[in-house]
């Protein structure tokens, strides 16, 4: 099957309904951790530990659109052993479907830390464990999600997430999407990061959006290689506490909204309100208990 090819099922749903979404990628046992200021080279430092739990691009990701949706599959790949059986544990209290592949080696972890204007400056211990095709997963499935939002796994498993009605991929990503040759909906990425920078005219199939986000200047974002426009950021609900998860609340917020058919515009707006209401917030989750599956929370 060509690789650009959808299935009919796949559709946007009709306005009103829930959507049905999954995320490819990643986990990492993530603390955050308060300091006055990221330390210079040499320097010893204390940090105070503030929120610990499963994070990474796809770990976060999938909670929201959890809390969103009242559900999410998330295909991932976890190791044997505590960090990965406490991710998967937290991960499906708050509504999350975890289908993870075994690993031999520990699960990553992370370290963030927090300095006192809120910005974050994050380690990552060990290998980025991430889905292949070759795991036994029933890829076939992804044909039946309206969105799927990939954030880590090899060129194969990015052709089988193409099925999906939307498929939204970070700009991390890029060389896997050039890898794979599949024209994505959506590339999403920081600015800010270079390890977000990318060029999408470099690609066979370049991407029908492109959003390049700014922090609290809002953003750029390109359709169909037309002239880039700007979409305005958005108000936190109070001071800031910390950065931590932002970008991957927006992107999965985006990914929810052009699931359910709202135009670009739009969906820019929905990904920029709740990316500023995670910066009033410890950590990259909402408080509070699992979603209420039989209400959507927009």
């Amino acid at each position: 099957m060509d690789a650009d090819i959808r299935p009919a099922a796949t559709a946007a749903p009709r306005r009103g309904t829930r959507p049905r979404v999954a995320v490819v990628g990643h986990v990492e046992w993530t603390t955050i951790a308060g300091l006055d200021q990221v330390p210079a080279a040499g320097e010893v430092i204390h940090a105070d530990p503030l929120w610990q739990g499963p994070a990474g691009g796809g770990a976060v990701a999938a909670v929201r659109l959890a809390e969103l949706t009242g559900g999410c599959a998330f295909f991932t790949a976890l190791g044997d052993d505590h960090a990965g059986r406490r991710s998967r544990a937290e991960l499906e209290r708050r509504g999350v479907r975890v289908l993870a592949a075994a690993r031999p080696g520990p699960t990553r972890t992370a370290v963030s830390l927090v300095d006192r204007s809120g910005e974050r400056t994050t380690v990552t211990l060990g290998e980025r464990l991430q889905p292949a095709a070759a795991d036994p997963f029933d890829w076939e499935r992804l044909a039946s999600f309206d969105a799927v939002f990939f954030t880590a796994g090899d060129a194969a498993v990015l052709r089988r997430a193409r099925r999906a009605g939307v498929l939204v991929v970070t700009a991390r990503e890029f060389t896997t999407v050039r890898e794979s040759g599949v024209r994505v909906d959506a590339l999403v990425g920081s600015a800010c990061d270079p390890a977000e920078r990318c060029d999408p005219a470099l690609l066979r199939r370049p991407p029908d959006l492109v959003v390049s986000t700014e922090g609290r200047h809002g953003g750029v974002f390109t359709r169909c290689g037309r002239p880039p426009r700007r979409y305005r950021p958005a108000h936190a609900p109070g001071p800031l506490v910390d950065t931590y998860g932002v970008g991957d609340n927006f992107a999965a917020v985006l990914t929810y909204a052009l699931a359910t058919g709202s135009a670009p515009a739009e969906a820019l707006d929905l990904a920029a309100r709740h990316g500023a209401d995670c910066t009033a917030r410890r950590g990259p989750f909402a408080a509070g208990p699992a979603p209420d599956r039989r209400a959507v929370r927009v």
